[in-house]
């Protein structure tokens, strides 16, 4: 038995075009953009979307928007979703990197949400 919830939206921006896409995603959905401190590759978008960590990412890539899964057991929800047609194509650090089928990227990262909020929201998984 494991847990896993959808847990984060990120936007996927070319690492020159981050300041302009800051400035476009704070205004379109009424927040404030800020860097996270430590991890200067998220600018943060808080309160976009209650209950989900909604950030931008620089990445050395083309634009898209990706979702993270979190979860209680990295190995068990990545056979989850394996077995779901799925595909690994990368892992960086705890984060497993799929491609889902359709072509969509989802990550799989290990709990990083209040444990309580966790807890009330995942969906419990046999």
């Amino acid at each position: 038995m494991h847990r896993s919830r959808f847990s984060t939206l990120l936007i996927d921006v070319p690492r020159d075009e981050v300041p302009a896409a800051a400035t476009f995603w704070s205004s379109a959905l009424g927040v404030p953009a800020t860097p996270v401190p430590g991890e200067e590759q998220f600018t943060s978008l808080k309160g976009a979307f209650p209950g989900l960590v909604t950030a931008i990412q620089a990445v050395d890539d083309a634009p898209r928007f990706h979702i993270d899964i979190e979860t209680d057991d990295l190995d068990a929800e990545t056979d989850r979703l394996l077995g779901l047609g799925a595909v690994e194509v990368g892992r960086w650090l705890d984060c497993r990197t799929l491609r889902a089928p359709g072509g969509h990227l989802l990550c799989v990262i290990p709990v990083h949400s209040d444990p309580e909020e966790f807890r009330q929201s995942a969906t419990v998984w046999q």
